[in-house]
């Protein structure tokens, strides 16, 4: 079976470098947004765009994952639920989450979560730098090439 990269692309920085990276490599590409994130259709780009309710973009994603596909999100709750469906997870900042790390980010997500609801401050994640970009789009790179190695008969 052949590796998607799947990507929660309403937020997501680097819809770019992912298709650069797929098309290097011939590797489909499923860029799901809300109606509300207007995405410019590309050769070998699917798009599938969902209504704008807060999980649409997550549930496509989960019921239509399949074992092996990569996912990119920055969302831990949607890279939680791909890994319990034998897909991989990686960030826009090229982390790859994994299940030695995944408890720990959701964790971390509620503690910041629950800071917040009692009127405390959080910073928000740095902007992401050309250097982010280069590590993501490496990252990408290498577990995209294992997964292909894998799929091959």
């Amino acid at each position: 079976m052949r590796t998607t990269i799947i990507v929660d692309a309403d937020a997501c920085p680097v819809k770019r470098e992912i298709v650069e990276v797929a098309r290097k490599l011939l590797a489909p590409v499923l860029m799901v947004a809300s109606y509300d994130h207007f995405i410019a259709p590309e050769e070998g780009v699917r798009i599938v765009q969902v209504d704008r309710s807060d999980q649409s973009v997550d549930l496509y994603i989960s019921n239509h994952v399949a074992r092996g596909d990569i996912v990119v999100t920055q969302d831990f709750g949607l890279a939680a639920i791909v890994l319990g469906k034998g897909a991989l997870a990686i960030s826009p900042r090229g982390q790859l989450y994994d299940n030695g790390n995944i408890d720990y980010l959701m964790e971390r997500r509620h503690e910041l979560a629950k800071r917040r609801r009692a009127g405390g401050k959080t910073k928000g994640p740095k902007a992401l730098t050309g250097e982010d970009r280069s590590y993501f789009q490496q990252n990408l790179t290498k577990v995209l090439v294992s997964r292909q190695e894998f799929d091959e008969p």
